[in-house]
């Protein structure tokens, strides 16, 4: 067996093992084992992966294998991973493994919203491990559909009206997804379901090309937040559990940004290059729109999840810039992206498990009462704005840096708009800071409140190392990207 059908393997695993658990505590010693091995693994594949880079391995995708599946539709379980699986698998085992401790002491059905949520984790790792088109579709819908229950039961607030929005939004992207991919099948030739096969071989009129590129990069985009499909997001994380939220926002949203770039640009690269600039529109109004609708919010969750709009528009926005610098920029803010909001989620999360708030006008004095979560909240507003030595502020700088490369006015301008949204953020996260943290306690009970437990120090502890790691020490990231962007680029005619 491939190595790499262990990230598929291991959570199934831990489904079983979940299934015959008998308490509370065998299901958390499930989801520890699990999601350390998960975590093990992809640290070890990313030693591997650059191991194999510097020995001189050349190879598109390493690891690859595959194994005959429907032979009439020409339909394999094909794997592989190039620099972009490989970040993407890492910062996946990272969240599902905090995500876990995030979520110790969730009630009630905590064998349930565990097996929910091994499932869902279960289809972002087969995602970012396939290279054949059908078998990538049918684990990103392996990765969406648990998202309605575990919205819809623990959520909170408007929890079925989100789930039900959140699951129409991403199935309508999923039915222009499938008509797009059956398109790229069958204008192909009908030969093959391999990415790489595809690409190489790529026999797609261009005029072809223009009529399915929208589907598939507006069918990914909706998960990406593209404008104006975006409105299922934030009332989706804001219903949300604390770990279905990290997981959501800091990986189920890659795969929109991902599915872009490995599917639509990559695959039908003339209609990327003539079609380009009506997206770059749409996501240069998802930056800016994203941050100015999180200045006016005074939710926690709703602040956050419309500064993920603004950031994920970031990441298609830099794609489509289609420089090697900036679509490099584009992974790192995925990876930087992800971390970060992860750690909001989970101190957001932590902090209304106390308060039972999350409405920044009934908070205040919190770094007097919880200066644990506190600390950690000003971390992550600072990573998030992008102070330089965190993991916002390489990614950003990549992005507009190379996004600037592209010498015309039209590019330029969108970069300048774009760059915009950096003093928008620097005001609503400082703006947060400032209600919630340093003001006088507003509600006298908040002073008996306690701070993090073992659990959520732990989980948060976490998350801040890997986003001030990232930050530091961006280079091996960067390599490792880099080299894997350059293929893609490859069969994209320049601007």
């Amino acid at each position: 067996m491939n190595i790499l059908s262990l990230f598929v393997v291991i959570p199934v695993l831990m489904l079983l093992g979940l299934w015959i658990a008998r308490n509370v505590n065998q299901v958390r010693g499930v989801m520890v084992a699990g999601s350390s091995c998960l975590l093990a693994l992809s640290v070890w594949l990313t030693l591997h992966f650059i191991g194999e880079r510097a020995a001189g391995n050349t190879e598109e995708m390493i690891l690859h294998a595959t194994t005959e599946w429907f032979p009439s539709l020409h339909i394999n379980y094909e794997v592989g991973v190039d620099g972009i699986s490989v970040v993407m698998l890492l910062l996946s085992s990272i969240i599902v493994f905090t995500g876990t401790f995030a979520s110790w002491k969730l009630k009630p059905l905590t064998k349930e919203f565990f097996m929910w949520f091994t499932l869902l984790s279960t289809g972002v790792y087969g995602f970012f491990i396939s290279i054949d088109l059908f078998t990538m579709f049918m684990f990103y819908e392996v990765a969406l559909i648990p998202m309605y229950l575990l919205i819809g039961f623990w959520g909170s607030g408007r929890k079925e009206y989100a789930a039900m929005k959140l699951t129409l939004m991403l199935m309508g992207g999923s039915a222009l997804i499938i008509l797009g991919l059956v398109g790229i099948y069958f204008f192909n030739g009908a030969s093959t379901m391999s990415i790489l096969e595809i690409a190489h071989n790529n026999h797609i009129p261009a005029a072809v090309q223009n009529v399915l590129f929208p589907f598939v990069f507006i069918g990914f985009g909706v998960l990406g937040a593209l404008f104006p499909f975006h409105t299922w997001s934030p009332i989706g994380h804001g219903c949300a559990p604390t770990s279905v939220s990290m997981l959501h926002a800091g990986v189920l949203m890659k795969l929109g940004g991902y599915g872009c770039f490995r599917i639509a640009m990559f695959l039908l690269p003339q209609a990327a290059h003539d079609l380009a600039w009506i997206f770059l529109i749409l996501t240069t109004i998802s930056v800016v729109y994203g941050a100015f609708s999180a200045c006016v919010q005074t939710d926690l969750k709703f602040i956050n999840a419309y500064s993920s709009v603004s950031h994920c528009g970031l990441v298609l926005f830099a794609l489509l810039m289609m420089t090697r610098v900036s679509c490099t920029g584009a992974i790192l803010q995925m990876l930087s992206h992800g971390l970060m909001t992860a750690l909001f989620f989970a101190l957001i999360g932590m902090i209304y498990g106390r308060t039972h708030t999350r409405d920044i006008r009934e908070l205040g004095g919190l770094m007097k009462i919880m200066p644990f979560l506190s600390v950690g909240y000003v971390i992550a507003g600072l990573a998030n704005l992008g102070l330089p030595g965190f993991s916002g502020f390489i990614a950003e700088m990549t992005i507009f840096n190379g996004s600037f490369e592209n010498a015309d006015t039209f590019h330029r301008c969108c970069t300048i708009i774009a760059i915009t949204s950096i003093v928008v953020t620097a005001v609503y996260i400082l703006r947060t800071v400032g209600f919630i943290l340093f003001e006088k306690v507003k509600n006298p009970h908040f002073e008996e409140l306690t701070d993090a437990t073992w659990d959520e120090r732990f989980a948060v502890c976490c998350l801040i190392f890997c986003v001030a790691g990232l930050g530091s020490a961006p280079l091996w990231a960067s390599h490792v990207i880099n080299n894997a962007v350059a293929p893609i680029l490859s069969v994209i005619p320049t601007l």
